[in-house]
């Protein structure tokens, strides 16, 4: 059984914060929660979560956190307790949160030495029904995180937060759930630990074509789409943030419902698989694009 219940968000820091909050909150389409001289939070206009991206300014490209919510209070009290016992170093104990929406939670170290956050009683935030034809995120889909050793990060998140496995790609990726969705976290093997994409879903097909047709139009280079994975059977279209960060639109993310009888599969990296449609134009330089720089932040607690 899972230990957290869903993907709350994501943090970044950047050195180009101005360009990365504009891209964010103008093309891309999330909205513009709370904004000071160095931190943003951005929400889906979608979404009840008071916010689903952290941009904050800083001299290095990092990934300050990866924030996960949990059912109450009381399963945060009781996770970080177990977690602290099986010598998993705390950056944070259990205490009121002091970002937008509040909330009660805990920070700490991944074994590759990124932050995670757990947090429970965030407060909602203002959200609509996304109409048809509006390009716009829903919701944040997932993460996916480059490790050197994908069956240890695999083992840690499985161990640690009750994540089950959904499917493998070869065994270089991994797609792990925490809920029905097929994933909301996923690692593949890199160089060096760092963050590879994050994904925003989209209301449906339309809406994720209109999204990314928006900002082809605006001059923004697809690096890998429009198309569909095989593992998730989601739609994707990865493009570059301002500081060099993929980021993908996304729809119809398969759900697992059956957990007693349902089976991890094995993708391969034949293009049938891999991209289902077959419509995908691929950067040649994509492997470098999600490879990333080396995360600058292991093992240091971001400032905020």
């Amino acid at each position: 059984m899972a230990k957290v219940t869903h993907l709350r968000y994501v943090g970044i820091s950047v050195p180009a914060f101005e360009q990365e909050v504009g891209f964010y909150s103008g093309i891309w389409g999330l909205q513009l929660v709370e904004k000071d001289k160095d931190i943003a939070f951005l929400a889906a206009e979608g979404s009840p979560e008071h916010y689903i991206l952290r941009v904050r300014a800083g001299p290095d490209k990092r990934l300050d956190v990866v924030g996960f919510g949990a059912a109450d209070r009381t399963a945060v009290d009781w996770l970080a307790e177990e977690l602290a016992e099986a010598g998993v170093k705390l950056v944070a104990e259990p205490a009121r949160l002091q970002t937008p929406g509040g909330g009660y939670g805990f920070r700490f170290f991944d074994c590759d030495g990124r932050v995670v956050e757990v947090s429970s009683d965030v407060e909602p935030g203002p959200y609509r029904e996304i109409q048809p034809e509006e390009g716009i995120p829903v919701k944040l889909s997932h993460v996916v995180l480059n490790s050197p050793d994908v069956e240890r990060t695999k083992a840690f998140y499985e161990q640690m937060l009750g994540f089950r496995l959904s499917d493998w790609l070869l065994d270089i990726m991994c797609f792990l759930r925490c809920n029905p969705e097929h994933h909301c976290l996923a690692i593949i093997r890199g160089p060096y630990p760092s963050l590879n994409h994050v994904s925003f879903e989209m209301r449906g097909l339309d809406e994720f074509m209109r999204g990314a047709g928006r900002l082809m139009r605006r001059g923004y280079r697809l690096i890998w789409g429009p198309g569909r994975h095989g593992a998730g059977n989601n739609t994707f279209a990865y493009f570059l943030d301002p500081n060099a960060n993929v980021c993908e639109y996304t729809t119809e993310l398969e759900r697992i419902y059956d957990e007693e009888n349902y089976q991890p599969r094995i993708w391969s990296m034949i293009p049938e698989e891999v991209d289902r449609w077959g419509t995908a134009n691929t950067d040649p330089m994509l492997y470098n694009y999600m490879s990333n720089s080396p995360d600058r932040g292991l093992w240091t607690p971001p400032p905020v």
